[in-house]
């Protein structure tokens, strides 16, 4: 019969916080693999051990082959399956080749320390990872956990927060959980930004007892929350032409969109809330305009990429996208859906926002060239005004709205 391989959760009490059942794989166990700090917990082991590391999949394999003739343990950080290994060992070998032995996470530690629930937490995790969208994905939770790593640590955190102006929450930060090291505390973000933690910790955020923060909700903001170039307005993608564009990007929640000609950077502002596990790059030529995209990209809380360039420069570097909208082309719009062309992904797509006719029949043309379905739509809108004790109606500059996918794709 082959040996199932354990997957053993363990804690920084190490050996002493196992229960027996543990204890006695470790003791029957002919090879040994974890983490270096893992394997120091049991120095008097004298099977075989394997540090686990770099390249992981290869090691899982090696491990596989292992369990035909030996009893192999795995020791794991807490709950093996919370944001660990044994779902890779699951996923590589089978469910059948091992067996799962959990121990208390560390999310589930610190909450404890704290004092709170936490089965209304968001959870997110920085290691390994990118901070990069987070203010999105947790702006209105009210309760956040937060996994670390040695760039992603407390202060980086605190210092990011504060960027978007997040100082609704405090923090809670446990570091060493389980260890004689522990140590756990509150701090306000404006403390944490410049206080050194051990590199072991998980960071709690939850609203402060006087936060008083109410979070954007929906979708399609009022033009005039947006920042604008003053005293001249209209660089910006009117509310009733923006939320028809964007329904027609068709985004995903990791949707990778670019925002071409971005303008006041509407159209990216409401791209990365829609898409807050993928990236939003808004490139725009006008230096004014990116003064007004940084300054809503921060009131939005929305973690867009800003770019300072005339596309097609400054493509080359990003992406590729599954979604670019095009507000503004500079007069190149053929070669930059040619270039755009090349780089979108299988399912991607194009909107085109036009307000001649000229760039109508230019973007209809090149789309159709470059092997896309087109369709179009005209939209005409106007807005109540008050005239007196009664109302009139403005109406707004009609806008095409030219929408490119792929022919097979979807009905036309």
């Amino acid at each position: 019969m082959v040996n199932r391989i354990a997957i053993i959760g363990i804690g920084d009490d190490g050996a002493s916080g196992l229960s027996g059942a543990c204890l006695q794989l470790v003791r029957k166990a002919d090879v040994m693999a974890g983490g270096e700090r893992h394997l120091r917990f049991f120095p008097e082991f004298g099977g075989g051990r394997i540090v686990l590391q770099s390249g992981l999949s290869d090691t899982v394999a090696r491990l596989g082959d292992l369990r035909q003739n030996n009893r192999v343990v795995v020791l794991a950080s807490g709950d093996p399956l919370f944001f660990g290994i044994a779902s890779l060992f699951v996923k590589k070998l089978g469910r059948g080749a091992v067996d799962i032995y959990p121990h208390l996470s560390s999310v589930q530690l610190a909450f404890a320390r704290m004092g709170d629930s936490w089965q209304d937490a968001a959870l997110e995790s920085l290691h390994g990872r990118s901070i990069e969208g987070l203010a999105q994905r947790i702006d209105g939770k009210r309760k956040v956990a937060l996994l670390t790593d040695h760039e992603n640590t407390p202060a980086s955190i605190a210092r990011y927060l504060l960027e978007f102006g997040m100082t609704e929450y405090e923090a809670f930060v446990a570091e060493n959980l389980g260890s004689e090291d522990e140590r756990t505390g509150f701090y306000s973000l404006e403390h944490m930004s410049g206080a050194a933690f051990s590199d072991l910790n998980v960071v709690l955020l939850r609203y402060r007892n006087d936060a008083e923060y109410s979070p954007l909700a929906g979708f399609g903001f009022d033009d005039e929350e947006f920042h604008q170039r003053k005293p001249e307005k209209g660089l910006i993608t009117k509310k009733e032409v923006r939320v028809l564009s964007i329904s027609e990007l068709k985004l995903r929640p990791d949707s990778v969109v670019w925002d071409i000609g971005a303008g006041s950077g509407s159209v990216a502002v409401e791209c990365a809330r829609l898409s807050p596990y993928g990236k939003v790059i808004a490139i725009e030529k006008n230096e004014g305009d990116i003064a007004n995209i940084e300054q809503n990209r921060v009131k939005f809380r929305a973690d867009i990429t800003v770019i300072h360039a005339k596309a097609p420069d400054g493509l080359e570097s990003l992406p590729d996208p599954d979604a670019v909208f095009i507000g503004g082309s500079g007069g190149e719009l053929r070669e930059l859906i040619h270039i755009c062309a090349l780089r979108l992904k299988e399912n991607g797509r194009f909107v085109i926002n036009a307000a001649t006719v000229e760039t109508l029949a230019q973007s209809r043309q090149a789309l159709a060239e470059e092997g896309f379905s087109v369709r179009i739509s005209l939209v005409q809108t106007a807005r109540s005004k008050p005239i007196l004790d009664m109302t009139r109606f403005e109406g707004l500059n009609p806008v095409y709205v030219i929408t490119g996918f792929r022919a097979g794709r979807e009905e036309q």
